[in-house]
Formats: C-alpha cells, sequence, structure tokens
C-alpha cells in the first residue's frame, strides 16, 4: 500500500480536480441517508418491516452500482416513489466538510491553481451540499457526471471534461476517493492523482491500491505564498 505523506510537485500543477462527496465532504451523510434514513421512510410509506425495506433498497442499488443511475435522484425519486431530495433536506444538518478543507481551498487559490469540482453528484445534491458548506466559494467550474451523462467510471468523461474545462493532464491533479474514477484518468492521461481514503471518522477509510493516498488534508497542505 502506498504511503501517505505524498510529495506533491505544486510547481508542475495548473489545475486541481477535485471529487465532492468522500473527498471534500464527509461521506457520514450520505452513508446515513441511503442506508438508515431513506430505508425507514420506505419501510413506512410501503407498511414494511425495517428489514425487509432494508433489502429491497440495498438489493436495487447493488445492481447498478458504478452506473450513472445510481447517482441519479431523479432515477431513484421514480424507483422508490418518494421524495428523494426532500428527505435529504430532512437532515442537510449532517453535512460537513472534512477537517482543513477550506483552509486547504484557499492555500490553493493563493497558489492561483485553477479549482475544479468534477463530481458523480447529482445537480440537485450538488445544490444541497453547496447550500450546508462554503466550498462552492472556491471553484473556478463546478462538473457534474450527469451534464454528459456517464459517471466518472467511464473513461469517456475525461475528453467531454476537457473539452468544457480545458486542462494539461500533464499538469493537472485529480484528488477523488473513487478508485475507479481515479483508474480512468490514470488511462486518460492525467498525470497527477491522489486517493483520499479518509472519507470519515466514522467508516472505514479505503484502500488506495496503488495510487498515492493521504488521510487528512494537513497531509498535502501547500505552503502558504511568500509574500513580496
Amino acid at each position: 500500500m502506498p504511503s501517505t505523506n505524498p510529495n506533491i510537485p505544486w510547481d508542475s500543477i495548473d489545475t486541481v480536480l477535485l471529487d465532492m462527496d468522500g473527498t471534500l465532504l464527509d461521506l457520514y451523510f450520505d452513508w446515513h441517508f441511503w442506508m438508515t434514513f431513506l430505508p425507514q421512510a420506505y419501510a413506512n410509506k410501503n407498511q414494511l418491516s425495517l428489514e425487509e425495506a432494508n433489502r429491497i433498497i440495498h438489493q436495487k442499488i447493488q445492481e447498478i452500482e458504478g452506473t450513472l443511475n445510481w447517482y441519479c435522484l431523479d432515477y431513484w425519486t421514480q424507483t422508490f416513489e418518494l421524495p428523494v431530495v426532500a428527505l435529504k433536506r430532512e437532515i442537510k444538518h449532517m453535512i460537513q466538510t472534512h477537517p482543513e478543507v477550506i483552509t486547504f481551498l484557499q492555500r490553493l487559490k493563493m497558489l492561483n491553481k485553477r479549482l475544479i469540482m468534477v463530481t458523480n453528484a447529482h445537480r440537485d445534491s450538488l445544490t444541497l451540499k453547496l447550500e450546508m458548506t462554503d466550498i462552492g466559494d472556491y471553484f473556478d467550474q463546478m462538473i457534474s457526471a450527469h451534464d454528459f451523462g456517464i459517471p466518472k467510471e467511464n473513461g469517456e468523461i475525461w475528453q467531454k471534461i476537457q473539452e468544457v474545462a480545458p486542462f494539461d493532464p500533464q499538469r493537472t491533479l485529480l484528488i477523488d476517493d473513487n478508485l475507479r474514477a481515479l483508474k480512468t484518468a490514470q488511462e486518460f492521461g492525467i498525470a497527477h492523482l491522489l486517493a483520499a481514503t479518509h472519507v470519515s471518522a466514522k467508516m472505514d477509510k479505503i484502500n488506495p491500491e496503488h495510487f498515492e493516498a493521504f488521510e487528512s488534508y494537513l497531509e498535502i497542505m501547500p505552503q502558504q505564498p511568500q509574500k513580496t
């Protein structure tokens, strides 16, 4: 397993592509919603036991994992016949950034890095999370995979992103907790790749496999520029 505390060549990086859920934001909000809150709502609506509701929901989620529909709130609203966006808003107080994320984004802007969010999240989910955090203040562009109809697990997306937000792959860093996204980005030619392993203090760390990785933003925090 690669060691943490990676040495990032910030002078060789112009563009930073950043994932949102699990990377910038604590993933526990999403985990709790899909594993606990939604099954309870589904059980109540359909007069099922919580155990049966869990079984049905988890089976449907597993069936389409890695596809764009897996991230699509419209799809799940239709599938479960529940107002998924409204239900998410009921527990929006649980949405939070990882420690030091805002400082990290501030440092990148001080270094004149171009920041682009690249998320598989549905636009409604993105809107909610931008309402509840300050991360949106630091991005030059925010791209949802739903804009293109394919997830980051599909390597074609990087060419599509490059067409709407031109970047030099050799001078670009992608930070993501999705290993399949990191692999497709690597195949596309993005030179600098970093796995965010600490998706939540309440959840297990991910195994970064062969990718360089970090657990805390303090490990990859750029130095504050010297005043001239």
